[in-house]
């Protein structure tokens, strides 16, 4: 294990990214739920505003969690073709599970915003957490997002995650820091001690305080 628990991991995460500290015309985004703990520890360290980038991911029919795809909001959609290719899904499964989670994004965004506007991301540096890297199919719906809001620089920032994966999702950024790239991940949840699903509530309080106008006392 290398984290007791995703806020030990954005501890660390903290460190790969101090250079930021205080930077004006930067947020952080963490991607719900778990990449939100992790991003918290990094926005009260760095003295930096915290949002989120609402994501899902797009699971294999019977086999929820292997990544197919992912999607954002406005419609943004990634599917991995070679998924697709081999397990020879029909266009009727694909379409359920999109409209499946499609529904939950919009669940999520009322229930995590409630009144407050999306982030501005036109001519700002983005930082896009989460708790790891696997197939990277939410980090990737998630980058083509914040592009094409107008995001003046994309970085993307995970404790741990495939080498592989991190190594193309590198090439579609500014920058990425991952303090503990692994040839074998197994699954993020290997390297945590404490794994357990981050809940709604959760995601709300760290949001209360930590986003633009929160009650946070950050670092200084």
């Amino acid at each position: 294990m290398l984290f007791t628990d995703r806020a030990h991991a954005g501890k660390q995460l903290a460190k790969a990214l101090s250079d930021l500290a205080g930077q004006p015309d930067l947020i952080l985004l963490a991607l719900p739920r778990g990449g939100v703990p992790v991003a918290a520890e990094v926005a009260r360290t760095l003295g930096l505003p915290l949002d989120i980038l609402l994501v899902r991911k797009l699971g294999v029919p019977g086999h929820e969690e292997y990544a197919m795809g992912a999607l954002a909001g406005g419609d943004l959609i990634f599917l991995n073709q070679q998924v697709l290719r081999q397990l020879k899904l029909e266009q009727q499964q694909i379409d359920a599970v999109v409209e499946r989670e499609r529904a939950e994004l919009h669940r999520r965004e009322q229930r995590y915003r409630g009144q407050h506007p999306a982030p501005e991301l036109n001519d700002h540096n983005v930082v896009l957490i989460d708790d790891g890297l696997a197939t990277g199919a939410t980090m990737r719906v998630a980058i083509r997002a914040a592009h094409q809001a107008g995001a003046r620089s994309v970085t993307v920032a995970v404790p741990v995650g495939a080498s592989d994966t991190c190594s193309e999702l590198a090439t579609l950024v500014d920058r990425l820091e991952c303090p503990y790239p692994q040839s074998d991940l197994g699954g993020v949840g290997y390297w945590y001690d404490d794994f357990a699903q981050t809940t709604d509530e959760q995601v709300i309080q760290i949001l209360q305080q930590y986003r633009p106008g929160g009650t946070s006392e950050q670092s200084e």
